[in-house]
């Protein structure tokens, strides 16, 4: 990982949108920092798009998709888009139907049981009621669960032919071939009408963790905050560059050195 301050400045010029995480990279201690929210305001003045994609749940979502200055927020690791409509109101999109995201939800809560059953001090995050498309189990946010049993949370969930992802918060699982990859490009040309892949040298990542590795290893222009360093020995795919500032801050530091390459 390179220092953000070596990122070229032609190429932080030809940036037209910010694709980011929430939990650890827009907030700090559970709220979005002021920081923060100042960097995606800005963003914004500047013609930039600003977009969230999250491992937390819809229900989570929606007062921040409502009132945070960017321009929709992906749920559930790609599974559900929030979006404003013209009238300010939310409108949700979904990558599955009706009846798959019935049929795998009660799947999920029956994983959710045998994981709580059989990894001992293992419990399901506090924002569950929330989730309709993935479950999620707590290991940094109110409780602690050491490495090893997040290792057995994982592999309990694939062995149930879940797809896992660790973020900095929480092991996430679900059923479908979605990720916040595949959460991208399905939001890019939704909202603006282009294909993601065809502009990726346009856009910038910036996350904290291993489930952001797909978001790492796809984009040229990627970046980490500073607290991305608790995971750096697991990551097969680091970002690019890494900035000086934790979480808020950090986010914080990547849109000032976008701003400043445009001249804004």
């Amino acid at each position: 990982m390179l220092p953000l301050s070596l990122w070229p400045r032609a190429d932080r010029a030809g940036i037209a949108g910010l694709l980011t995480d929430i939990d650890d990279t827009l907030t700090t201690e559970g709220a979005a920092s002021p920081e923060a929210l100042g960097a995606m305001a800005d963003l914004r003045r500047a013609g930039l798009h600003v977009v969230a994609i999250t491992g937390r749940p819809v229900g989570w979502s929606e007062p921040f998709a409502l009132a945070w200055p960017l321009d929709a927020i992906v749920a559930e690791n790609g599974a559900v888009a929030l979006v404003r409509g013209p009238d300010g109101a939310l409108r949700k999109h979904y990558q599955q139907d009706e009846a798959t995201r019935a049929r795998n939800f009660a799947r999920m809560q029956r994983v959710c049981a045998r994981i709580e059953a059989e990894v001992p001090g293992s419990l399901r995050a506090r924002d569950s009621a929330g989730r309709e498309t993935d479950i999620a189990i707590d290991h940094s946010e109110f409780t602690h669960l050491p490495e090893a049993r997040i290792r057995e949370v994982v592999a309990i969930m694939r062995s149930e032919g879940m797809t896992a992802t660790v973020s900095s918060i929480h092991v996430n699982g679900w059923y479908g071939s979605h990720d916040k990859l595949a959460g991208a490009r399905w939001i890019v040309p939704l909202l603006y009408g282009r294909a993601l892949d065809a502009e990726i040298g346009h856009w910038v990542y910036v996350g904290d963790s291993t489930n952001d590795e797909c978001m790492f290893e796809r984009f040229t222009h990627s970046v980490g905050v500073a607290n991305i360093r608790r995971f750096e020995a697991q990551l097969k795919h680091p970002p690019r560059y890494v900035a000086q500032g934790e979480r808020g801050a950090g986010f914080a530091e990547v849109a000032a050195a976008v701003l400043a390459a445009r001249g804004s």
